[in-house]
Parts: structure tokens; sequence; C-alpha cells
């Protein structure tokens, strides 16, 4: 698939909408306790881009947040619950791959897996093995 000039994407009721611009930075997955809580999955996978190339497109707005650390929020739909991803104070905006209307993009695939100590031991992760470019 070509790299597209920006990403689209939003929660499971549509209030919360999303527009990236610019390069993916950083896709990855994390199998850290705040990650498995916060997604409710194993182990989750994320992309970052800074915050102003982000744009909330959706008639809810920006999503809501919780303060999860010193240097971070996690963003969700107010309405619908759905978890979006974690606003830093870096100023990045990570996004949960999920969250994308076209998560298959090839700048979207993950490159780094994070805290796999933290996964069950029969939990295997894609990004164990590279990629193949």
């Amino acid at each position: 698939m070509r790299k597209p000039r920006h990403h689209k994407g939003g929660c499971l009721c549509g209030a919360i909408r999303f527009r990236t611009s610019g390069p993916a930075a950083n896709p990855h997955t994390c199998s850290c306790r705040m990650c498995q809580r916060h997604s409710g999955a194993l182990t989750a996978a994320w992309v970052e881009f800074p915050a102003d190339a982000v744009t909330w497109t959706g008639d809810g707005g920006a999503p809501a947040t919780y303060r999860s650390s010193d240097h971070s929020s996690r963003a969700f739909c107010p309405t619908c619950g759905s978890t979006l991803g974690a606003i830093d104070d870096e100023p990045v905006i990570a996004l949960l791959l999920g969250v994308f209307d076209k998560p298959g993009y090839r700048e979207l695939a993950p490159v780094s897996h994070s805290h796999r100590g933290a996964r069950p031991r029969w939990w295997t992760v894609s990004a164990d093995v590279p990629p193949k470019r």
C-alpha cells in the first residue's frame, strides 16, 4: 500500500474523529500493565504523531482524558468509552492502531515491542519477529 498523506480514524460511535498530517513516528507494540489496562488487551499497538499534526474532526471534538502518569494522559470517547490513545506532554499524540480507518498501511506497522516481560509467557507478538521489508 502506498504511503498516504493523511490518516483518518475515530471511536466506535463516531463522535470522536481525527485526521493526521505528516509522517507517522515510532510505530510499536507495548505490553506494560498500563497499556494492558488502558486497552483491555495484552498488547497495545501504537503510532505517534506530533500533537500539531493531529486534528480532532468529529462532532464530539477532542477526546476526554485521564491523567495516567507524570507525562501522559489516556484519551477516550466520553460517549462510547472507546480508547483512542495517549496525549503526551512532549507534545506527542500516540494513537492506537485499531482506531484508524485503514490501519494496514506499512508506515503504521510496529517495528519494536516494549515491556515484553509483562505479557504472559504463552502470548507471542508478531513484533518479536522482525518485519520483512
